[in-house]
């Protein structure tokens, strides 16, 4: 406390000192010209205009304008005016000039006597120095020079004292460090000036003249003064649009804040106050419960509902005083603050409505789901969470034993029971009438997820009293616990659910009546996606060859590789659902390289045996062609197995849409003699345009579309699609020929490529090696069992989604 009574004592004695020595050398000058000339007095007056003009550019030395020491070169004007009215006349000029526009400048007497003061201390130092140094023999450039850097020093030294004496925590910081370089420009341009300015008495110029040195003056002043006032008026410009600039700007990034959901640092307050530094520029910006001192500027704003704050700005007394510009434009901003924060918070409460369930209070259904999905898709891989499904048994019964009323007042104490029960960052929802559901996250076992569940359904089945009436709270409990991210996250709650249906079903046969209950769903899909993942990466997915055969020559031309898989704890995964994880954990990818290098391979060993095997064909998505996906990579391999032909069979939902890139490529594979097929044609949504769009090879016909051949329509529309591939170069396949009736159909319709169960199930690498070691490419092995469909292995073909992937079989 003593310290700073201390310094604001030094700080108001030297600001006394430096009014004091200005209305001097304002006294000194007037007294002096009451003695001079006419000359003199003309002199004076435009050497004040020329010093005012001179005082109103300033320089700042440090970051942005207002938050820095500043200063002006009215010192230029001193070796004109000095040697056409004395020292003391000429110091006592710049005092009054600086004096006539710090009034101006700052409206403030006080800060006017100051400024005049400090000129006037600087001028002198000057004058001193450059005495001294002419009287050392230096010459009267570089004494020009080095007093006007005295001058500069000297003004600095000052200013920098009394703002530090003003002790306010604003000054100085980090942010606004004064600029070496902007110190230099100033030092260099300050003495460069004063220097070209003291040329016009020069002696050893050829234009002066002693009788003319007055007039010379007189020029010389008036042409610093229209040099200074054209300068100004760039600086003004410079302002105003500076000014309109950050209005724009801030306005921008409040509205901006009002719809943005991200969780930044920064809030309306921080955005307001760097928006009015920007626009009008001020040493400090703050919000405040009143409107500040009398020589700032401020504007009522009301960021939280019901407090009215003033966003205040302050200049230092020495700087430019606030003009009507910056108070409307601090008005401007304030007024667009006020509006996006209301606007935030209508939307705020629109949302939140939107997201509410008003009985409870809690997050619905779809807050739920979304909490849901986010706390999914963010989670890691190995952090695992639960999902509780809640019902409120015999409900109904108690609505109408006790009115809706005490039915709402028993959720609403039921929701806020389960609320308090739950952990910060756990997830209450109420779900439906009498149905909650709770998100357990951050678990590392099911044993922790089942004490959870406990601790919750035990605080929550405490008695209630509703209108004087206790009510003992039943609750049917499912949990289903997922110790991985989940690729279809919405299976956890179908699973809860259904677990929570088993304590229903359970009480109604028999079970415990009178408790609450809890019931574990077997929910697997986390143990599917570490075995998928597990056989993926470890290469174990085994594989299996179905013939395709010519109808012309009934013999075996080709092969199409398709996939098993199958766990010994989880059993054989569905073929959707393969695809579906693989898509999922982004491995599908993985899975094509495999079953393709796997296939390749298998047919190079299937041709050492039989040369008359000439292709291979693989399921891909048609997506997965490109060269940034496997285009590359397919075609590396086919160049592997240059006697042996590549075949990427197409589904055509894959290539619903074909892009100019999709296209190129697949011409591009074509070209360098990759077999491009569309498979699965016939199927439900297709359409003539993928035969038009798609670059191809072999078409290859579902077998939905020939499931009965002894209709006529059946028969007409595989002639018409023989004829049109026979047109367009390609050729046709059908799929699913399980018997030679079928096949003896096809071939009098004329068709000359099929597959299916009549001429072989899909068998591994080594049972197809001994087929073709024992009947060679014969198309019908005898006495070859029919094997139904429901009864062969899953055998998955990658397709582009879950519907589009096929089982073969018959």
């Amino acid at each position: 406390m003593r310290r700073n009574r201390l310094w604001d004592g030094l700080r108001r004695a030297g600001f006394v000192i430096f009014m004091a020595y200005g209305i001097a050398a304002i006294v000194g000058a007037v007294t002096h010209l009451f003695r001079g000339t006419i000359t003199d007095w003309v002199i004076a007056a435009i050497g004040v205009v020329c010093v005012a003009a001179l005082e109103s550019y300033r320089f700042w030395v440090g970051g942005p304008p207002y938050r820095s020491l500043s200063f002006t070169l009215p010192v230029i004007a001193l070796p004109i005016l000095a040697p056409m009215l004395g020292d003391p006349a000429a110091v006592g000029v710049l005092a009054i000039g600086t004096a006539v526009r710090a009034i101006a400048r700052t409206h403030r007497w006080s800060f006017s006597a100051y400024a005049s003061g400090l000129v006037g201390v600087g001028a002198t130092v000057n004058l001193v120095v450059f005495h001294a140094l002419r009287g050392a023999d230096v010459a009267q450039v570089m004494a020009v020079l080095i007093a006007a850097v005295a001058f500069v020093v000297t003004i600095l030294t000052v200013e920098t004292g009394r703002r530090m004496s003003i002790a306010a925590p604003w000054v100085f910081d980090a942010a606004v460090p004064t600029s070496p370089l902007r110190v230099a420009i100033v030092f260099v341009g300050a003495a460069g000036l004063t220097a070209l300015a003291s040329l016009w008495n020069n002696p050893a110029l050829p234009y002066f003249d002693e009788s003319v040195q007055a007039r010379n003056a007189l020029v010389v002043l008036l042409l610093l003064t229209l040099v200074t006032v054209a300068a100004r008026g760039s600086v003004r410009l410079a302002n105003m649009r500076r000014r309109f600039n950050g209005l724009i700007r801030g306005t921008a990034a409040l509205n901006a804040k009002s719809f943005s959901h991200a969780a930044d640092s920064e809030s309306f307050a921080d955005l307001l106050r760097r928006a009015v530094g920007e626009a009008i520029g001020a040493e400090t910006v703050n919000l405040r419960s009143h409107p500040g001192d009398p020589h700032d500027i401020a504007a009522a704003v009301t960021l939280v509902e019901g407090q009215l704050l003033f966003i205040v700005a302050h200049r230092d007394g020495m700087d430019v005083a606030f003009s009507r510009d910056d108070q409307l434009a601090l008005n401007a901003l304030a007024h667009t603050t006020d509006v996006v924060v209301q606007t935030r918070d209508d939307i705020g409460g629109l949302t939140l409505r939107a997201n509410t369930d008003p009985l409870t209070g809690l997050p619905n259904y779809g807050a739920f789901q979304e909490a849901l999905a986010n706390i999914n898709d963010h989670r890691g891989y190995s952090e695992a969470l639960a999902v509780l499904f809640l019902d409120l048994d015999d409900f109904k019964r108690l609505n109408d034993r006790l009115g809706h009323q005490a039915g709402d007042d028993v959720l609403r104490a039921l929701g806020h029971r389960l609320h308090l029960a739950v952990r910060p960052f756990d997830v209450v929802a109420r779900v439906g009438g009498d149905e909650f559901v709770i998100i357990l996250t951050r678990l590392s076992s099911l044993a922790e997820a089942k004490l959870l569940a406990e601790s919750i359904m035990a605080a929550s089945g405490e008695p209630m009293v509703i209108d004087n009436t206790t009510v003992h709270p039943l609750l049917s409990i499912g949990l289903a616990y997922s110790a991985h991210r989940e690729t279809d996250v919405s299976q956890l709650v179908v699973d809860a659910d259904r677990s929570m249906l088993s304590v229903k079903e359970s009480r109604r046969s028999g079970g415990p009546a009178h408790e609450s209950s809890i019931s574990i769903s077997d929910h697997r899909s986390p143990q599917v996606n570490d075995s998928v993942i597990d056989a993926i990466r470890e290469n174990r997915l085994e594989m299996a060859y179905q013939p395709i055969v010519s109808l012309v020559t009934s013999q075996i031309w080709a092969f199409e590789a398709l996939v098993r898989f199958s766990d010994p704890e989880i059993g054989s995964l569905s073929p959707p659902a393969l695809v579906a994880k693989a898509k999922g954990l982004g491995l599908l990818d993985d899975l094509t390289r495999q079953v393709a290098e796997k296939a390749m391979a298998a047919a190079a060993a299937f041709r050492l045996v039989e040369p008359r095997i000439l292709c291979m064909t693989v399921n891909v998505e048609a997506m997965q062609v490109l060269p940034e996906r496997l285009g590359i990579f397919v075609e590396e391999l086919a160049h592997r197995y240059p006697e042996i032909s590549l075949c990427l069979e197409l589904n055509e939902r894959s290539v619903a849409r074909v892009s100019p890139a999709l296209r190129a490529q697949v011409d591009h594979l074509r070209d360098i003699g990759i077999l491009i097929a569309l498979d699965d044609y016939g199927s439900e949504d297709s359409s003539v345009d993928s035969l038009v769009r798609v670059p191809m090879d072999i078409l290859k016909i579902d077998k939905s579309l020939v499931d009965d051949l002894d209709d006529v329509r059946q028969q007409e529309v595989l002639m018409a699609l023989q004829g049109f591939g026979d047109n367009l170069e390609y050729s046709m396949i059908v799929e699913g020929v399980e018997d030679e009736v079928m096949a003896s159909h096809l071939t009098r319709l004329g068709i000359r490529g099929a597959q299916g169960f009549h001429y072989g199930t899909p068998q591994s690498t080594e049972d197809t090696l001994a087929r073709l070691e024992k009947h060679g490419v014969e198309a019908v092995v005898p006495h070859q069992p029919f094997v139904p469909e429901n009864t062969a292995p899953p055998l998955v073909s990658l397709a582009e989604d879950n519907d589009a992937v096929a089982v073969s079989g018959p």
